[in-house]
């Protein structure tokens, strides 16, 4: 792809975690005009008050961070349930709220949710995790199918094993056992580059793209559902 997203305005959330920094890198280089917001976007006005503040965006890429707790299934707590749903969830309606009715009015725009495949495949000890991450797939498949025919995309990418400072920081990924793991799970034997992942983004936010809605695409180094 060259200048796949020349003339777009961007916003993108959380742009200091998990996906953001790459994301704000490579669609500059794609020609996109980035506005990143460092807010999280856990307090029920923050969504609204960020899209305000954007102005008028063609794209939205909701990218939302939290570190999983790694709590056994009956031992977590409401606080933990609502903390992480908070994080992950309770922002995308919001979001949506504030961002699509100018994309509806002219015809034109795009939301991609920077997700992860542990909704895909069952985790031990990451039941709250999991199930915030499988309820903004759910959500995405859902928005998407209602937005399309207002010509506007609304996809997903659901991820693991992507290098990425959030999850996978230096001190994980030289960690002996985390390359064993590696080497045992992911067929690919390497963590996919963030920026293969964040170029696959760019593509899904351009207009060589509008034949998706409401799609999940796993980008996991081959790690599969099962």
């Amino acid at each position: 792809m060259q200048n796949a997203l020349f003339g777009k305005r961007v916003l993108i959330t959380q742009s200091t975690e998990f996906m953001g920094p790459v994301l704000c890198e490579v669609f500059a280089e794609q020609g996109a005009t980035v506005v990143a917001s460092s807010e999280a976007l856990s307090e029920p006005e923050a969504a609204e008050r960020v899209v305000l503040a954007a102005g008028t965006i063609d794209v939205l890429v909701a990218n939302l961070a939290f570190t999983a707790p790694t709590t056994t299934a009956t031992e977590v707590s409401e606080a933990e349930w609502r903390q992480v749903f908070a994080a992950l969830v309770d922002p995308l309606p919001r979001l949506v709220r504030a961002a699509i009715p100018a994309m509806v009015a002219r015809r034109s725009g795009k939301v991609l949710v920077i997700g992860s495949a542990s909704a895909l495949r069952g985790m031990k000890r990451a039941s709250s995790y999991s199930a915030a991450r499988g309820a903004q797939l759910a959500y995405v498949q859902a928005v998407g199918v209602e937005l399309a025919p207002h010509n506007v995309q609304v996809n997903a990418i659901a991820q693991n094993f992507v290098d990425n400072p959030t999850y996978f920081p230096a001190e994980v990924q030289a960690n002996p056992r985390f390359q064993e793991r590696l080497a045992r799970e992911v067929p690919l034997g390497r963590l996919v580059a963030a920026r293969e992942d964040a170029q696959f983004a760019a593509y899904l936010c351009s207009t060589a793209a509008n034949c998706f809605i409401g799609q999940v695409f796993p980008v996991c180094g081959g790690w599969v559902a099962r």
